[in-house]
């Protein structure tokens, strides 16, 4: 189902079933590796600062300080103060979306129509994953979505469509704090994010390798 994508010493591994909410802590310095197991699956994603919830991501400043609306290897995920939470230190599809937001119940009945309001979205699993927290309602803002493909059209729209991701692709985020992460492995199956059809998530924490970092620090000083 897919290695870490940076080597390091595996302290968490967990499959997070289709339509499931998630949450971990990821420690500085440690990296979240997040395994798209049955390809073209949606992962929404939220991260806070670990010691202060207040603090938490903010597309507008990431999207800002980046200078680029898509998410790639090398964009630093900055916090509603600027802080830096994670950066990308790995990714296998061409870019990761953070505009397109959380599908819940009132948008799918919208968009879709009545009938879909008692389906299950990520704003559900959000709020229930965030409750275990101590956070509400206030605390759901917009978020990432790992594997998700939203282009933006020539008029300006956004368009939800096929992913790019496939089977055992990967996406790697270093924590640059201590950082709380929520993810919503999308239940929506009323458009094409995740392929109709919701599969399961891996997630894997890696802290860095002692022995290797010692190694590498030896073999630079000689």
């Amino acid at each position: 189902m897919g290695e870490p994508l940076v080597a390091g010493r595996i302290v968490l591994d967990e499959i997070v079933p289709a339509r499931a909410p998630w949450s971990g802590v990821v420690r500085a310095g440690h990296v979240l590796t997040i395994v798209d197991v049955g390809g073209n699956q949606a992962g929404d994603c939220l991260m806070f600062n670990l010691h202060d919830t207040d603090e938490r991501y903010s597309a507008p400043d990431t999207i800002t300080w980046s200078g680029n609306v898509y998410v790639d290897t090398g964009t630093v995920l900055r916090s509603n103060i600027g802080n830096p939470l994670m950066t990308v230190v790995g990714n296998e599809v061409d870019r990761q979306d953070t505009i397109g937001g959380a599908c819940s119940k009132e948008s799918n009945s919208l968009r879709y129509g009545h009938h879909t309001v008692h389906e299950h979205a990520c704003r559900e699993n959000f709020l229930a994953e965030a409750s275990r927290h101590g956070m509400g309602p206030r605390d759901l803002v917009s978020n990432l979505n790992w594997f998700m493909n939203v282009p933006i059209e020539a008029d300006g729209t956004l368009g939800i469509v096929d992913g790019m991701s496939g089977p055992g692709r990967r996406v790697a985020v270093r924590a640059e704090m201590d950082v709380l992460v929520l993810v919503s492995n999308c239940p929506q199956v009323n458009n094409p994010c995740n392929d109709f059809n919701p599969t399961p998530l891996r997630m894997v924490v890696t802290a860095p390798d002692p022995d290797r970092e010692r190694a590498a620090t030896g073999a630079a000083r000689a």
